[in-house]
């Protein structure tokens, strides 16, 4: 009897130090087994979506969240404040708003609200303004048909409009916090919202709050109460340091937080991937926060850097969607191994081009979705080909 209790001991004990480490290697053998070389989509841009031009004689304005919900509708995000001012050059808009002058000197254009959702023909389907506009970069539909928008914090709504909840945020506006005023363990948001995504099985909403230069945290979706968190390489948040001198440049060791611009998305099997324009990289956790592996995309990239938004390919995830602010292209990543297989896309204004490419998506067709900020301003779709 005794030895037996011995062996359940020692059986438990090799579990949990599989679980913990060595099984992370299996597992993303697992997925390098069956989808080591896998086919490089092609896809073709769509003119005929959305529907154009927009009711009520709206513009598009800089694209900062995107995302497909179950019904396969598209959601975007925009900031109806780049009607008046541009928000990179600092200057005042004056080319878009004749319409809105008055009197109006042109047909066209009016300032449009921050949500619309498009079906699959392009048709505009609904339209509304979230409760706050400060800082908006980021939208999320939950299964139950729920809307979440990340600004200042992260607000829950329904597909009307209609606020249902609110994560809790320390009281000052991000603008006016200053690095080390609140320690990096807080459990709430203190900075700007930037990326995120549901674990629905676990009902578990993981976002990206700038502070510090980014921080992972995880909230339950049912109470919106703090549950974990980490920075780079899974570092405990009360680790991460408060400032950082850190310049990229192409070979430069890695730094040991997050640079800036950390957006995140999180993959059916539960693993964690962090996009860290800053620095050209993009790092993988458990859903847990422990460090996996990182790799990098496009690591030539200077200035606002390759890896902004990211999604998964579509219904097997077997690629990564990386959207390059930069380069103006959208990168295709074996998620198995981290390596760039290809891109698609190219520097314009024209249809199938880009100008500042900020967020992608997928349907569950597989097609990509984007959006643009500066000059760009507008959602594109690009069709896969099977």
């Amino acid at each position: 009897m005794r030895r037996s209790k011995v062996a359940k001991k020692a059986m438990k004990v090799l579990t949990f130090v599989a679980l913990a480490g060595f099984a992370l290697v299996p597992v993303f053998g697992q997925i390098s087994n069956t989808a080591s070389a896998p086919k490089i989509p092609k896809f073709k841009y769509d003119s005929s979506w959305p529907k154009m031009p927009l009711p009520n004689s709206w513009t598009f304005e800089g694209i900062t969240g995107l995302t497909v919900d179950k019904e396969d509708l598209v959601w975007v995000l925009e900031r109806p404040g780049d009607f008046e001012f541009d928000p990179i050059f600092r200057r005042p808009e004056v080319t878009e708003n004749y319409a809105s002058l008055n009197p109006p000197t042109a047909m066209c254009c009016k300032r449009p609200p921050a949500v619309l959702a498009f079906d699959q023909l392009g048709n505009l389907v609904h339209s509304w303004n979230p409760e706050s506009q400060n800082g908006l970069h980021l939208i999320l539909a939950d299964k139950a048909g729920n809307i979440w928008i990340g600004t200042d914090t992260m607000r829950k709504y329904t597909k009307e409009g209609k606020l249902l909840a609110t994560i809790q945020r320390v009281p000052e506006p991000p603008g006016q916090i200053k690095a080390g005023q609140y320690a990096g363990d807080m459990p709430m948001v203190v900075g700007g919202i930037e990326g995120g995504e549901f674990l629905e099985r676990e009902r578990e909403l993981f976002i990206t709050d700038n502070y510090l230069r980014g921080r992972v945290l995880v909230f339950d979706m049912d109470t919106l109460k703090f549950k974990r968190g980490w920075g780079a390489y899974g570092k405990p948040l009360k680790d991460i340091a408060v400032t950082q001198n850190f310049k990229y440049y192409p070979g430069v060791t890695p730094p040991k937080d997050f640079v800036a611009h950390l957006t995140l998305s999180v993959a059916n099997d539960g693993f964690v991937y962090a996009a860290d324009r800053g620095a050209d990289r993009v790092q993988v956790f458990t859903k847990d926060g422990m460090f996996v592996r990182e790799f990098t995309v496009a690591p030539e990239t200077l200035d606002r850097g390759s890896t902004g938004g990211l999604t998964f390919s579509r219904p097997e995830q077997t690629l990564i969607y990386i959207s390059d602010i930069m380069n103006n292209v959208v990168w295709i990543v074996n998620r198995a191994e981290g390596k760039t297989l290809g891109h698609f896309g190219f520097f314009s204004h024209a249809g199938g081009g880009f100008h500042w490419l900020h967020m992608v998506a997928t349907d569950s067709k597989g097609n990509v979705y984007t959006g643009e900020v500066d000059t760009g301003k507008r959602v594109q779709r690009f069709l896969i080909q099977r």
